[in-house]
């Protein structure tokens, strides 16, 4: 089960991004990571209330390890993923997050004591060569200003090293209480969304005045659906059943479905970008190697 939880959540993050990319260019990566928590945290307290999910006793270091687990993953980590998909586009923003089940791997064998296995740190490496195959590619629809490449490099890795904090402290959780993950789901956002507040200033306020659009306020409320109320749901499973590595390892495949619907939206993807791709999953099949 958390191996299909993790490649579902994967699916409709490469869903979902395609959507986040156009609305980000208009509203700042702030504002949209609060607006789509808000819209899912409504989803997931509506789900709750309806399947009479009761919160089981959760003793208070557990119940810190989710929030900031959340104020990591989603406050800090999501907010970079928005910058770095305006800066570098869906596709390499996703090719990007292939960093996060190395850095997952690397977290759960120092913190949770999961081990590295030869296999799993060849696994690491071809992940990373991928990745910085494709990130190397120049082409005239990927050619992007220095500057841009660089900010998205160095934001995407502090968003992927929070991706992968928030990872192992949702893993530890689980390990030490049996709790549904729609309730971890919805503390995580709940800490997520508290981060995110701290961030928002007048100018950032200006902007929801945007949200009054029907087909924007539509498309956030479409994509919040898509990649945080489902995708969040499925990877807290994929969490509960599998250790940490191996959960956002999978949910790392995002390119293998990104590729089809950036061939369907009319974009050219270079065999350069397959071969990329293909090492990095390759990479990502031998950190199953955990298991």
């Amino acid at each position: 089960m958390g191996e299909i939880a993790a490649l579902g959540a994967a699916f409709v993050w490469a869903l979902s991004s395609t959507i986040w990319q156009r609305v980000g260019q208009q509203i700042p990566a702030v504002v949209l990571n609060l607006v789509k928590g808000a819209i899912a945290l409504f989803m997931l307290l509506a789900t709750i209330l309806i399947l009479g999910k009761s919160l089981p006793a959760v003793n208070p270091n557990i119940l810190a390890m989710l929030l900031i687990s959340g104020a990591l993953g989603i406050g800090i980590g999501d907010t970079a993923w928005f910058i770095v998909l305006k800066y570098l586009g869906a596709r390499r923003a996703l090719l990007l997050e292939t960093l996060s089940p190395p850095l997952t791997a690397l977290f759960g064998f120092i913190f949770l004591q999961e081990k590295l296995s030869p296999i799993a740190c060849t696994g690491i490496l071809l992940t990373i060569c991928g990745v910085a195959w494709v990130i190397a590619e120049r082409t005239a629809e990927t050619t992007l200003p220095s500057k841009h490449l660089w900010q998205g490099l160095g934001i995407s890795l502090l968003g992927q090293t929070a991706h992968a904090g928030g990872a192992v402290l949702s893993r530890a959780a689980f390990t030490q209480i049996d709790i549904d993950p729609l309730w971890t789901a919805a503390l995580r956002l709940s800490g997520g969304m508290a981060v995110m507040l701290c961030f928002l200033n007048p100018t950032n306020l200006d902007t929801f005045q945007q949200l009054k659009a029907p087909k924007i306020l539509g498309a956030i409320i479409l994509a919040a659906f898509l990649g945080t109320y489902l995708g969040i749901c499925l990877q807290q499973t994929s969490l509960k059943y599998a250790p940490a590595a191996i959960a956002q390892a999978l949910s790392s495949t995002s390119p293998l479905f990104i590729l089809p619907l950036a061939v369907l939206a009319g974009e050219k993807v270079s065999l350069r970008a397959v071969v990329g791709v293909v090492c990095a999953i390759a990479g990502i099949a031998l950190l199953l190697g955990l298991r």
